[in-house]
């Protein structure tokens, strides 16, 4: 890569003690995205105010990644709500760095990181990213005026908003954060997690981690971690793990770590002082243990060692100790906001709840450890979620991906022409329209939805192939199906597979696109319904083994549905193409490939390049060639190991949570 990029964090230090009110996710995300890069072969440097005269100005870390001790303030510890009158001079010493070792690329992280940044770009012309960690009209939202930010932060990040070249966000809830309260535009915008490092954490055997920390071995253990602030919610963990005590005569243990310092001292952490105050109110001190803060390399061994990790914060922007305790094997009951409600599956990795909720979480709790086979299979989807979604390394990628987007030197043929218009006189726009920026504009869509499909789908397509390479090596057939520009792509597809995509060479593959009769489509619907189309003639043609690919932009074709529900009762295999929330064909696929976008358009043009990557991808694995061992069996995943989540109600709250799993 060979490039320097600063990553610019104020308050949030990678070489600090984590679990203290100013130090968490953050500092979290500035380490590892900074190891992880210079390892990619980044020159990283970050900037970090000191908060203590003993720091050197310059710590390397390995090759590549240094921390730089900005001077700006005291050299002592200075709550981050009083931080902003400290920043012109923080600007001034990184503008200095900036001239002397001209870097590629700002990487601000939180608001006042992203002031400093847009300062220098506006003096020095270096492009800027930023990733904001939190919101100040989202905190003051949740916090009221608990939120000791000035109003003045609201203005700094709209400017940031309007001036970052990029701005990542951590989880869907962020982008719309962004969109909706500070009008960004949603192509500056790429969701990009945060994550954990699997050499750090990973499942450990419950009982030796329970030695380990002498925790008892027989307790039913419940694990809360992280910053000791009011928003985090552990307040309403104490209070639902009474609720569970008094209320279903269930005995389970609180395990809180975090705080100020290594042992639970109300004094130099008064949030551990009013949350004892608590437990003593609701007369369970003696099932309620606080620790204090534990080193890093510890945390593992209180996940593996938990039942179950509780995280119900009142607002969360991402929230890396939920994927942090999932890569551990121990279930998550979270809040259902910001990215606890994007990392943690609901009934597959454990459970979604309303924060500030103590009852509810008191009555999951029950439940769970009423079933103890239900924690086991949660805790295995989540080390499998997380390891494919939620690595460092899988996000770092990401964010190179970006890096270099933002500092490619190609400046498109569109904007090439309105400046050569520009600089000769001459309006680049026609007087009846805007047409340039049209094009332009959705040329920009096309792109941001293909580079986000790019992150999320290539496993989902390598699935896919699979088994329809499979399929066709044990005899089967493909039927395609959809309607309007989908109908054009199903037969486009069949034709490819049935002729050649790129080898000359060989054999036809059987595939028949149930769009193309137009006898069978027109005396069906006509005789019968329009909405039995597809399903009539996967009964007809269908036998098992064989594989249907259903194509929809909505994913709510109510006569590709009927299509899925008659090829599964035949035990054919189904591979959705989708977009959006990916509809009602989700229930009904085997594999589903759900293009990320809202847009029809966007999401039609992804699915064709998605089809000729299947195209493609067949092509290799059966010219000549064994399916490669693994290959998926789609008709057997009709059979017991298709299940789906029961819906229970709580007749108390009308709540529902996915609790258990039954075969459909």
């Amino acid at each position: 890569m060979n490039k320097r990029v600063a990553l610019i964090s104020e308050h949030a230090s990678p070489l600090a003690v984590l679990g203290g009110v100013d130090s968490g996710g953050q500092n979290v995300y500035v380490m590892h995205v900074a190891r992880h890069l210079a390892a990619l072969g980044y020159q990283i440097d970050v900037f970090t105010r000191r908060d203590d005269e003993e720091l050197p100005e310059v710590v390397n870390c390995g090759d590549n990644f240094r921390v730089i001790h900005v001077p700006a303030g005291p050299p002592a510890f200075i709550p981050k709500e009083e931080l902003l009158q400290h920043m012109p001079a923080f600007t001034t010493f990184v503008e200095e760095q900036c001239r002397r070792n001209r870097y590629d690329l700002l990487h601000a992280n939180f608001f006042m990181s992203g002031l400093v940044a847009a300062d220098v770009k506006k003096r020095l012309n270096i492009p800027f990213v930023i990733t904001f960690h939190a919101l100040g009209r989202v905190r003051r939202i949740h916090q009221g005026a608990d939120d000791h930010f000035a109003d003045e932060r609201f203005e700094i990040e709209a400017r940031i908003v309007a001036e970052a070249d990029q701005i990542i966000a951590e989880c869907p809830q962020d982008e719309e954060d962004l969109i909706q309260l500070y009008g960004a535009d949603p192509h500056k915008i790429s969701i990009i997690p945060a994550g954990f490092d699997p050499a750090e954490f990973g499942p450990l055997d419950k009982t030796l981690a329970r030695i380990a920390l002498g925790l008892p071995l027989r307790e039913r253990l419940v694990l809360q971690l992280g910053r000791m602030v009011p928003r985090k919610g552990v307040e309403t963990v104490i209070r639902g793990i009474a609720h569970l005590h008094k209320n279903h005569h269930i005995a389970a243990r609180l395990i809180v770590v975090g705080g100020e310092s290594e042992w639970p001292d109300p004094a130099l952490t008064p949030e551990i002082g009013r949350l004892q105050g608590i437990t003593d109110e609701e007369n369970i001190g003696d099932f309620v243990t606080f620790v204090g803060r534990r080193k890093r390399d510890v945390l593992k061994y209180y996940y593996s060692a938990a039942d179950v990790f509780v995280s119900v914060p009142w607002y969360e922007p991402f929230g890396m100790t939920p994927v942090e305790a999932m890569a551990c094997a121990t279930p998550v009951i979270g809040a259902a906001v910001g990215g606890i409600k994007h990392t943690v599956k609901d009934g597959e990795t454990g459970y979604l709840i309303p924060p500030k909720d103590p009852q509810i979480l008191g009555e999951v709790l029950a439940r769970v450890f009423s079933k103890p086979e239900i924690l086991e299979r949660l805790g295995e989807d989540a080390v499998r979620r997380v390891n494919q979604k939620f690595t460092w390394s899988v996000i770092t990628k990401a964010i190179s991906e970006l890096y270099e987007a933002v500092c490619s030197p190609i400046v498109s043929e569109l904007q090439a022409v309105h400046i050569r218009q520009a600089i000769a006189g001459r309006s680049p726009i026609p007087q009846n329209g805007n047409y340039l920026q049209l094009i332009d504009q959705g040329f920009a869509d096309c792109l941001k939805t293909v580079q986000r499909s790019r992150r999320m789908l290539p496993e989902k397509i390598w699935k896919a192939a699979e088994a329809i390479s499979a399929c066709f090596s044990k005899g089967g057939k493909v039927l395609i199906c959809g309607n309007g520009g989908s109908a054009a792509e199903a037969q486009h597809t069949a034709a490819e597979l049935v002729g050649r995509f790129k080898k000359l060479e060989r054999l036809g593959l059987p595939a028949v696109a149930l769009t193309s009769d137009g006898a069978v489509v027109t005396a069906w619907s006509n005789d019968h319904c329009y909405e039995d189309v597809f399903a009539r003639q996967v009964q007809a043609l269908g036998k098992p083994g064989d594989l249907l690919i259903g194509i929809s932009t909505s994913g709510r074709s109510a006569n590709v549905v009927q299509a899925f529900k008659m090829a599964r009762s035949l035990h054919l295999g189904c591979v959705a193409l989708v977009g959006g929330d990916g509809g009602d064909m989700l229930e009904h696929a085997d594999i589903a490939i759900v293009a990320p976008s809202d847009d029809p358009q966007r999401i039609q043009e992804t699915q064709l390049l998605i089809l000729h990557l299947l195209c493609e991808l067949v092509e290799e694995q059966v010219d000549g060639k064994p399916v490669p061992a693994g290959a998926m069996s789609l008709p057997a995943l009709n059979g017991a190991a298709r299940c789906h989540s029961k819906d229970v109600l709580d007749s108390t709250n009308g709540h529902r949570w996915a609790l258990e799993r039954r075969p459909q």
